[in-house]
């Protein structure tokens, strides 16, 4: 019986191909780093920022939103280039939520090396979603 990647049922796994295996693996290192990378960003950017704003006492009598120059991608790599705490934990988050539109695309990447054009129609229709419901209006 052919499985995904094989070329034929009687030529067996092309050696070109990752394996079912080989992805899983990939895949697994792909988001355990990208946790593990955004995790770390936001503690230094938590450091940084209890570093300078520890003894600020807070106001809970007025509600105060994201600044301007966090809610753009701009405007975070700007904070993170000036080393600002909030602007660095902020990419953080930037990474984490990239960590599974990275994998999403990886996989989209090696079903179409493997020639999985099920799995290629699925993957890019997860990703067309993931795209949407970030960058859509």
């Amino acid at each position: 019986m052919a499985q995904r990647g094989d070329s034929s049922a009687d030529q067996g796994p092309r050696k070109d191909v990752p394996s079912d295996r080989q992805m899983e693996t990939v895949l697994g290192n792909l988001l355990r780093t990208g946790v593990l990378l955004s995790a770390t960003v936001v503690a230094l950017g938590g450091i940084i920022y209890l570093a300078r704003h520890a003894a600020e006492v807070p106001d809970y009598r007025a509600f105060r939103g994201e600044p301007a120059d966090l809610r753009s991608l701009r405007g975070i790599a700007e904070d993170v280039l000036a080393v600002r705490g909030r602007g660095i934990i902020q990419m953080g988050f930037l990474l984490l939520i990239a960590t599974p539109l990275l994998r999403v695309a990886f996989s989209l990447v090696a079903f179409a090396i493997q020639r999985d054009r099920t799995y290629v129609a699925a993957t890019l229709i997860v990703l067309g979603v993931l795209l949407y419901s970030l960058f859509g209006q």
